[in-house]
């Protein structure tokens, strides 16, 4: 799967991509954009490597050949009956041009494709809620502390209208 994000037309483009499909050095750049961001950016010294990128979907957005947006989605399972989002990062030279909500829109097609019964949960950055509001999300419970950044735990039923934008034509 391959598609264009709306706003910064033909500069960005993603790919989905199974762990074991990364190549080495695929592997290295999104987890080092992820530090880059996560880390280093937001000054939060927390433990990406979780264990769970070997059972996600990866959805890598490049621009002119480089990491410019990523996000991570987690199959529903015994232990989650819900469809997970996360790890969701933008460069800083492509925020606030649509790039984020390109990627989330792509995202919640693919979970509406392939996991329709099923809820869509995230843990937003608490300063995003409201961006995530706009794509259907609410919040499930009170703001939480995660290495010294505030989030809050969002869900989407699968009974929740997407907006326009993330519907196949």
């Amino acid at each position: 799967m391959s598609a264009s994000l709306p706003k910064i037309a033909l500069r960005i483009t993603t790919q989905w991509r199974r762990f074991e499909q990364l190549s080495s050095a695929a592997l290295y750049e999104l987890l080092r954009f992820r530090q880059q961001i996560f880390v280093v950016e937001q000054r939060s010294p927390y433990p990406d490597l979780d264990g769970l990128d070997q059972a996600a979907w990866h959805l890598l957005g490049r621009a002119d050949g480089n990491f410019a947006a990523y996000l991570r989605l987690l199959p529903p399972g015994d232990a989650m009956p819900a469809v997970r989002i996360g790890r969701v990062a933008v460069a800083a030279a492509m925020r606030r041009e649509g790039v984020g909500r390109g990627l989330m829109t792509e995202a919640l097609g693919l979970c509406r494709e392939r996991y329709p019964r099923q809820p869509i949960r995230l843990s937003a950055q608490l300063h995003l809620a409201r961006f995530y509001e706009s794509l259907g999300f609410t919040a499930t419970a009170a703001p939480y502390d995660d290495f010294g950044v505030a989030h809050v735990e969002m869900a989407m039923s699968p009974a929740t209208t997407l907006p326009p934008e993330c519907l196949s034509p």
